[in-house]
């Protein structure tokens, strides 16, 4: 029973986590100039916006598709903390703290994410069983 739980959980868990990078990356290309502006602020080159737009949406759609899950969700974890740290550090600021608190709890769900790789529904998952069916 938990494993039929546990693949009909996985895609819409997968997709509410790839959300916040998915429209994020598309609201830092309708913002561009602002982002830039505010990557800079934090000490940033605003030369770092590009990459980090396609690494967002890279990896948001990865996630959402289950596709190289345990590494995506590896290098988002990473992500998610370089961000918390760096943007986000400022705990003088109630909100700032909370962002900071949201990127490290968002960090710890992608660690367990790549223990545990996409199961049901994924990329990885097809790929995993066409694998299985040729050997």
């Amino acid at each position: 029973m938990f494993d039929q739980f546990t693949r009909y959980t996985d895609a819409p868990a997968r997709a509410l986590m790839a959300a916040i990078f998915i429209l994020s990356g598309l609201g830092k290309i309708s913002a561009f100039a602002a982002t830039q502006g505010y990557m800079e602020a934090f000490g940033l080159p605003g030369a770092l916006l590009l990459p980090t737009i396609a690494f967002e949406l890279g990896a948001g759609f990865a996630l959402l598709v289950g596709f190289q899950t345990r590494l995506i969700a590896l290098l988002l974890a990473g992500f998610s903390l370089v961000s918390a740290v760096v943007f986000h550090a400022n705990f003088g600021d109630q909100m700032q703290q909370i962002n900071f608190l949201k990127n490290l709890a968002m960090a710890g769900g992608f660690l367990i994410l790549a223990k545990n790789g996409a199961p049901g529904f994924s990329v990885d998952q097809w790929l995993s069983s066409r694998r299985d069916t040729a050997a």
